[in-house]
């Protein structure tokens, strides 16, 4: 039998949260593995393991994906962006979104919370206002087995609902 005697690992370069990284990726790796063990960035968290629950979104050029569900060997040469980018980089006060979060107590164990935060980052990248019954489709992709939503969809309404944009333009 012939021994492999060459390394099988790719090198995956990507721009993770602003900043150029690169590592070493089996072709078989999930992006959220990379991520975590390979990168180091331990915000974003392993749930499911099949694209259900949510745990592992990430944004990918702009757009929520579930990183359980692609292979880190498919994002060479693109742009993550994970909870770690959501929080002022200089500073570390929390986004907006984080803020309303921890003012509703839209958070109890705080696993599903990363890739919550990540579905409602794009909506609110997208625009708005939105009313309860859109934000509660946007997160019905994200599976929390402690707080039953009510408090999630308040933090969520505080930065993306009509109140919260009229408010601003006040």
């Amino acid at each position: 039998m012939p021994r492999l005697t060459r390394d099988k690992r790719n090198a995956v370069t990507i721009t993770l949260n602003g900043e150029t990284v690169t590592g070493l990726a089996e072709p078989r790796m999930l992006l959220v593995d990379f991520i975590r063990h390979e990168i180091g960035a331990t915000g974003t968290h392993v749930g499911c393991e099949h694209g259900v629950c949510g745990a592992c979104n990430v944004m990918l050029d702009g757009k929520v994906v579930r990183s359980c569900l692609m292979l880190a060997v498919q994002a060479d040469g693109r742009r993550i962006d994970t909870v770690e980018s959501l929080a002022n980089p200089d500073t570390g006060a929390l986004s907006p979104l984080q803020e309303a979060f921890h003012k509703n107590f839209a958070l109890q164990c705080g696993f599903c919370t990363p890739g919550m935060l990540m579905t409602l980052d794009e909506l609110e990248k997208r625009g708005g206002p939105y009313s309860e019954e859109q934000i509660r489709e946007a997160l019905s992709g994200n599976i929390c087995r402690c707080t039953g939503y009510t408090e999630i969809v308040r933090a969520a309404l505080d930065v993306l609902g009509a109140d919260a944009k009229n408010k601003e333009t006040v």
